[in-house]
């Protein structure tokens, strides 16, 4: 108990103290009209309250990720805790919270776009492939986890088929609508049974005297069934990925960089907003852990459920919060992918009209982009959903990884403090190269090939940029159009 809570409390010091150093690097100007106010639509870039745009940031990238991805992770044991602290501060809350004002900085485009003006056009071009790719899988993945959830919690109302098609034309319609029709109405209601889900949870593990294992050097090593299969490094890292540093988050920022009002506003929505879900997994890590006795006895479940974190939930829910709040926390575990779900498809919508130049204040416009992309949204639904998630999970810290680089590029070309994601963008380059080295479903290498070559293409790329660095040391260069 004593672990989770410094854990809680580190969170809590990390975003009060780190997120205004952050801050301070990017050097926010309030009196800078943003592209919300400059770039008016009543679609995409529409004028909101602060408290409502943080609360659509943050149900948009708390999708199942902290919640399946913490139960997943904790199989791991404690060490789960020391990742999603480290994580969300010093990667998470930096890639959110630069990824969104870089999107503020340049008129609320797409993350595609800002990594072509610093990395090239080369890359951007990869990048748009690779986040539209990653922004279905998404949608995919947000479309069957809610489905079988619902269809476990209404037994015979309706058959999992039903839901899906019942969540995608929500999705349709959240996707084409005005950003503040129906999201900027729906997500505060959804963020309240999320909440509810986690303060919940953690009132009773107090209350009732579940014990959480504590860290120590003994901990740290791998607690998990079939270790040798499943080593820590780098699996741990991309199975806790929303809720430590999460790609698919620098989808999401540019929505709501085109809808703040203040460029102030940007350390509480995305660094905060990250911060936020950290909580949320540290509670699901903890919950996991104790719940059935223990780390083993998680790991036992688990297996035998051959994976299926949805039971874990399910059975956590309903039985520590009693029927009536198991429902309103099932409800907020829903809401959760959902909320990730609708916003991935309009991100692909987005990005899509920022290469194509096309105009979105039209519905018709909008149509033709998104439903060619629902199409294949719809048919990834038809493979088997573990497989989904690990391809899913892979992409989505690759993608984390990129968006690093290009803050890094970001801040050597503005003569900033650029270590502050060199670090962070280091290390995920080894725990993504090694991830899909050692996979079953990338190259299935053992761990003594798997390491050394991660750990030299991070090298490599960290002199590349280090050499850069001292380049352009006392000069300024242009930026990629």
């Amino acid at each position: 108990m004593i672990s989770f809570c410094l854990s809680v409390v580190a969170l809590v010091l990390g975003y009060i103290l780190y997120s205004k150093f952050v801050e301070r690097i990017f050097e926010v100007d309030p009196n800078r009209k943003t592209p919300a106010i400059t770039m008016r639509d009543d679609v995409d870039y529409v004028p909101m309250p602060e408290w409502k745009i943080f609360l659509i940031q943050f149900l948009n990238i708390a999708g199942l990720g902290p919640i399946f991805g913490a139960v997943a992770g904790a199989m791991w044991g404690p060490s789960a805790f020391l990742w999603i602290v480290l994580g969300s501060i010093f990667a998470g809350g930096v890639h959110d919270y630069f990824s969104g004002m870089l999107s503020v900085k340049h008129g609320g485009e797409s993350i595609t776009e800002i990594t072509g003006r610093y990395l090239g056009d080369g890359m951007k071009q990869f990048m748009r492939a690779f986040t539209i790719l990653l922004m279905i899988m998404v949608g995919a993945v947000f479309i069957m986890g809610p489905a079988k959830i619902l269809n476990d919690m209404t037994g015979d109302i309706a058959t999992v088929t039903t839901w899906v098609w019942g969540i995608l034309i929500y999705y349709v319609l959240s996707t084409v609508l005005p950003i503040d029709k129906l999201i900027g109405k729906l997500y505060p209601l959804f963020g309240v049974a999320l909440l509810f889900m986690a303060l919940g949870l953690s009132v009773i593990m107090f209350t009732d005297g579940y014990v959480i294992p504590e860290i120590t050097l003994a901990s740290l090593t791998n607690m998990r069934t079939n270790a040798e299969s499943y080593p820590l490094f780098p699996m741990l890292f991309v199975t806790i990925a929303c809720g430590a540093i999460s790609g698919f988050h620098a989808s999401q920022s540019p929505m709501m960089a085109r809808c703040m009002t203040n460029e102030k506003q940007g350390r509480r929505i995305f660094y905060g907003a990250m911060i936020t879900e950290g909580v949320v997994a540290l509670i699901w890590a903890a919950v996991s852990m104790s719940f059935f006795g223990g780390i083993r006895e998680l790991n036992d479940t688990m297996i035998a459920q051959q994976g299926n974190a949805a039971y874990v939930v399910n059975v956590i829910s309903n039985t520590m919060l009693g029927k009536i709040g198991g429902i309103l926390a099932l409800l907020g575990v829903v809401a959760a992918p959902i909320t990730s779900g609708d916003t991935a498809f309009r991100s692909a919508r987005l990005i899509v009209a920022d290469f194509t130049k096309s105009n979105q204040s039209k519905i018709m416009n909008r149509l033709l982009i998104s439903l060619p992309l629902f199409v294949l949204g719809y048919g990834l639904t038809l493979i088997d959903f573990g497989i989904v998630w690990r391809y899913f999970a892979w992409t989505n810290q690759t993608l984390a990884t990129i968006v690093l680089w290009t803050v890094t590029v970001y801040l050597i070309n503005e003569h900033k403090f650029y270590w502050v994601s060199l670090v962070p963008a280091t290390f995920m380059t080894v725990v993504a190269v090694s991830y899909i080295l050692v996979a079953p479903e990338g190259f299935s290498l053992s761990t003594d090939i798997a390491y050394p070559v991660g750990i030299v293409i991070a090298l490599v790329l960290l002199i590349a940029t280090l050499m850069k660095a001292y380049r352009i040391k006392d000069q300024k260069i242009e930026y990629v159009n």
